[in-house]
């Protein structure tokens, strides 16, 4: 066969080819950028003063922030020593969450060593404080109403740093907020049946004064609004004399504090001991309290579990 009568019919079929080959390959240069396009963003670089902030933090900015705690679960901010990865964090943060209020005593120190040009967004602006002996109680969080406005500055912080998230963090905030309008409300149904005469509790310091004056429960604690001091034998003996003039149905222990305290004060006035209520930090995440939702839940039932008649 003489194969130079084919070469002239294979040769336009071997350009066919090529060039097939050419458009599958300029589609797919092509294409490449347009993945990269649609790649998610880096998350945004933030940080939260403790563990219940950080959880707020985490539901409103959802998949476009990655949010650091500096006092993890079950930690006291009160008496917290921050650490130099502590400052690295805020070195590298584009924005830092903090309660206020006075509860993080050592974030200014911190926030000048680390030398971060991260914005300090206070999480409580606009909540009005409670005042007591003391000075200013920081615990705002113990009212939900609270939480709805630490919700809301969240929000408009992380659009502040990120408009392009906007829409996801007002979803975001909008679902929380509907959510902490159900929890209120479930937290007065709770109480209100318990007999007035009964929401009368001892815990082991106090950090109750905003959901005892919401919800209408009566906190009696052995220190003040701060654990950087222990009770003294005066203050141990002033509240063993409240429970037995007021006959306190029932002493709480915190996740943060020596329980010493309120095993000492049921042991010398019959008072049972209520169990544990969740205060400054939320629990280790196979805890009882993982979220600030279940939190407030956990110490809702722990009272109601123990005041009931």
């Amino acid at each position: 066969m003489d194969m130079s009568r084919q070469t002239p019919a294979a040769r336009p079929r071997s350009r066919a080819a090529l060039s097939r080959r050419s458009l599958l390959g300029a589609l797919a240069l092509l294409a490449t950028p347009l993945r990269a396009q649609q790649a998610p963003p880096p998350r945004l670089p933030v940080v939260a003063s403790f563990s219940i902030l950080g959880d707020l933090v985490r539901f409103v900015g959802g998949s476009r922030v990655n949010v650091t705690t500096i006092v993890g679960p079950d930690g006291d901010a009160h008496v917290y020593q921050p650490s130099p990865q502590d400052g690295r964090r805020l070195a590298t943060a584009r924005l830092v969450f903090v309660n206020g209020l006075g509860f993080e005593g050592w974030i200014d120190r911190l926030v000048a060593a680390s030398k971060t040009k991260a914005r300090i967004v206070v999480a409580s602006r606009a909540v009005t404080p409670r005042k007591d002996g003391e000075g200013v109680d920081p615990h705002a969080w113990q009212d939900v109403a609270n939480v709805k406005i630490y919700v809301a500055n969240i929000r408009d912080a992380l659009i502040d740093a990120d408009p392009e998230g906007a829409e996801l963090y007002k979803v975001n905030a909008g679902h929380y907020l509907t959510a902490l309008g159900l929890l209120d409300a479930e937290i007065v149904a709770a109480i209100s049946g318990i007999p007035q005469a009964r929401r009368r509790v001892v815990s082991t310091h106090d950090a109750f004064g905003y959901f005892a004056a919401r919800y209408d429960v009566e906190f009696i604690a052995p220190q003040g609004v701060s654990t950087d001091a222990e009770a003294s034998a005066r203050d141990i003996a002033r509240i063993v004399d409240a429970v037995k003039a007021h006959k306190v149905a029932a002493v709480f222990l915190e996740n943060i504090v020596d329980p010493r305290f309120a095993r000492r004060i049921a042991a010398e006035t019959g008072a049972k001991i209520g169990g544990t209520l969740y205060s400054d930090a939320l629990s280790a995440p196979d805890g009882p309290a993982p979220t600030y939702l279940r939190l407030m839940r956990y110490n809702v039932k722990q009272l109601t579990d123990a005041l009931a008649p």
